[in-house]
């Protein structure tokens, strides 16, 4: 009991504290030669962002990425501890990489902007470092949005959005939160939402917590995560955020990921209230840093989804 006592502890202190060991910016656009220009924009709240601006000759078309939590705008270095020791116990020890995808989008046609979440990479330490699964990390989103339009070399442009795991959480909260904002949005192509409850289950029984025990744990996690950050699960709720979705929607994710299950992601997308929407499953695997990797692997879908609108 108290062995399960400091795991849950733990894992409480990590959403109250993501901020602490920061996957790094390690990479940058010019290692796979594209020119860029670094930019910091204030969220919507004032929080400092930093980022890339990756152009495109005569384009009239930008599309703004929203990376994972724990990860930088760059990936993260998932074969490295402390990142490793973390994710390799569920098959993810492997770095991710996002370089290659801007040099996919970039060469299809798109200028890109991508940046750092609050508390993540380059960008500004907020509410005491702790992570709200989409909430407070919204305003990043709508701040992204604001910077793009405000930009006089991108007067016209139409905005694609490309947000993964906690960057896809975001935009849905954003959409919830600020509507208006996202009159105009071509598109979402949103890769791994997870609701939060969900995979910290998973990540619990993946560290050995019986199965029979899960579900009391996770309610104790609850008032522990709460007491931390003063969010609970309830208030981190994608398949709620899920219905506020107003743009055209793609949504991809491994199937078997053994952090998640199809149920979480089907729901989300059962939500989305908009007539045009597709659901892309990723098989043959159960690491969900597949996932990440599947656009610079199979780009076609998610690109003709954005060529599209």
């Amino acid at each position: 009991m108290q062995d399960l006592d400091r795991m849950l502890a733990g894992v409480a202190d990590g959403f109250a504290h993501v901020g602490d060991v920061r996957a790094p910016v390690l990479r940058h656009p010019s290692d796979v030669g594209l020119v860029y220009e670094d930019v910091t924009f204030p969220a919507l709240d004032g929080v400092p962002l930093e980022g890339w601006f990756i152009p495109a000759e005569g384009t009239d078309r930008l599309v703004i990425a929203n990376h994972p939590m724990g990860f930088s705008r760059s990936g993260q270095p998932t074969d490295r501890s402390p990142w490793r020791d973390e994710w390799g116990p569920s098959g993810n020890g492997v770095e991710v990489d996002f370089l290659p995808d801007y040099r996919i989008l970039h060469d299809a046609g798109y200028h890109v902007l991508a940046y750092d979440l609050r508390n993540h990479g380059l960008s500004g330490a907020a509410h005491g470092g702790i992570v709200t699964s989409g909430w407070l990390e919204s305003r990043d989103v709508v701040g992204s949005i604001r910077h793009a339009r405000q930009r006089a070399d991108l007067a016209g442009v139409r905005i694609a959005l490309f947000s993964r795991c906690l960057g896809c959480n975001s935009t849905m909260a954003a959409m919830q939160r600020y509507p208006e904002e996202f009159d105009g949005i071509s598109c979402l192509v949103g890769a791994q939402p997870v609701t939060t409850r969900i995979i910290v289950g998973h990540q619990l029984q993946l560290a050995g917590v019986p199965a029979d025990r899960v579900e009391q744990a996770l309610t104790d996690l609850d008032g522990l995560v709460r007491l931390r950050t003063s969010f609970g699960w309830s208030d981190r709720d994608n398949h709620e955020w899920a219905k506020s979705v107003s743009v055209p929607t793609l949504l991809y994710q491994v199937h078997d990921d053994v952090l998640t299950e199809p149920t979480d992601v089907q729901t989300q997308f059962d939500n989305i209230p908009v007539a045009d929407k597709s659901l892309h499953w990723i098989t043959g695997t159960t690491a969900r840093w597949d996932g990440y990797l599947e656009f610079q692997r199979r780009p076609e879908p998610m690109l003709a989804w954005i060529d599209a609108h």
